[in-house]
């Protein structure tokens, strides 16, 4: 990777301190989802007039989008939906694309290694049959046992994966 330019810089500070956040509290402050977004916006404006705002605003929406249906579904906190679309507002809609495929797998991977090392992987397949079978039934409709403020399982703070979607989206994209 070359120089960083101030459109990576700011998405990978804003990630970071979003993770870092996330990790000693567990929730993300709006100051920080809907300022970083207001800024991107700004900032796209003001550097590609109304194209680069037009552009920023639909990266914005579209990180947002991402993350509505498992935030609707119980699976997301709000805080998460929001950093996407700040990161979208930085990066575009193309970017943030790419960023949540990355903060999927990443997310994925950290969960089997939280439920090893809890000692709650067993149950978090039952847990994921369950919803399955649930879904094929109802549709897709929270499960009110297995969603953030129900579950009694480890819970995760889904910044770091989207930290590392984040890293992954500048390297290799």
């Amino acid at each position: 990777m070359s120089e960083l330019t101030t459109v990576q810089l700011v998405s990978l500070g804003l990630a970071a301190i979003a993770c870092a956040w996330d990790l000693r509290t567990r929730r993300i402050p709006q100051m920080l989802t809907l300022g970083g977004a207001g800024a991107g916006l700004a900032f796209h404006l003001f550097a590609g007039g109304w194209p680069g705002g037009l552009g920023s605003f639909a990266g914005w929406c579209v990180g947002i989008v991402i993350f509505l249906a498992p935030f609707a579904l119980g699976g997301l906190g709000a805080g998460d939906v929001k950093l996407l679309g700040a990161l979208g507002a930085w990066l575009g809609a193309t970017q943030v694309i790419w960023l949540a495929l990355y903060a999927g797998v990443a997310g994925g991977i950290m969960a089997l290694l939280v439920a090893l090392a809890r000692g709650y992987l067993r149950t978090a397949l039952a847990n994921l049959y369950v919803l399955t079978l649930h879904w094929r039934v109802n549709g897709p409709t929270p499960l009110a046992e297995v969603t953030l403020e129900h579950a009694r399982g480890p819970r995760l703070a889904y910044a770091v994966p989207i930290l590392a979607g984040t890293v992954a989206t500048l390297w290799l994209r």
